[in-house]
């Protein structure tokens, strides 16, 4: 699929995201999960892991997920989820205004960083990082920019980390790939 991905679900908040459009491209089940149809984002997240379950996925990579994940999903997937940050972590972690913590901190480089989910936020281990200068007259835009064009480079490398460390014991008998899903969650 995707880079060469088997991407099996995707779930997501907004019905017009890019990874939404994705998945109707494909033909890939796409769990659509708004908040507001429950009560509790504990309920969201364990309508997620239903979902995602019973699409037999086994690795988790949030891509443009901006919410923190129930205990109960973190436990469901246990260090089997990845996410991708918009910086160098630990630095300008825990939110999603790190390009903008860049910028006014006067940092020379921030970057992205794709790191395994634990419950304590952006602090789990790290899998790949790129750096990217922050260049004089940058504006959050400029390097928001740059930072999502290394994002878009170290994802596929750490799915693949990701799938060489699940292969051993997650692979199903006969499956020649890690059965992946994607979470994107805006606003």
């Amino acid at each position: 699929m995707a880079h060469g991905l088997n991407v099996v679900a995707v779930a997501t908040n907004r019905p017009s995201c890019g990874g939404a459009a994705f998945a109707r491209e494909k033909g890939i089940p796409l769990g659509e999960l708004s908040q507001k149809a429950f009560a509790s984002a504990e309920e969201r997240d364990a309508a997620m892991r239903d979902f995602f379950k019973g699409h037999g996925v086994e690795l988790v990579v949030d891509a443009g997920y901006d919410r923190v994940h129930a205990q109960s999903f973190v436990e469901a997937f246990g260090g089997r989820i990845i996410n991708i940050h918009p910086s160098l972590l630990p630095q300008f972690g825990g939110g999603m205004d790190a390009v903008e913590q860049a910028l006014d901190s006067g940092a020379k480089e921030t970057g992205a960083t794709v790191h395994i989910v634990t419950p304590d936020l952006d602090a789990g281990p790290i899998l790949v990082q790129e750096a990217v200068p922050v260049l004089e007259g940058d504006t959050v835009e400029t390097l928001r920019q740059r930072v999502h064009e290394a994002e878009y480079r170290i994802l596929p490398q750490a799915i693949r980390l990701m799938e060489a460390r699940l292969s051993p014991g997650a692979r199903r008998k006969g499956s020649s790939r890690t059965r992946g899903a994607a979470s994107e969650f805006v606003g």
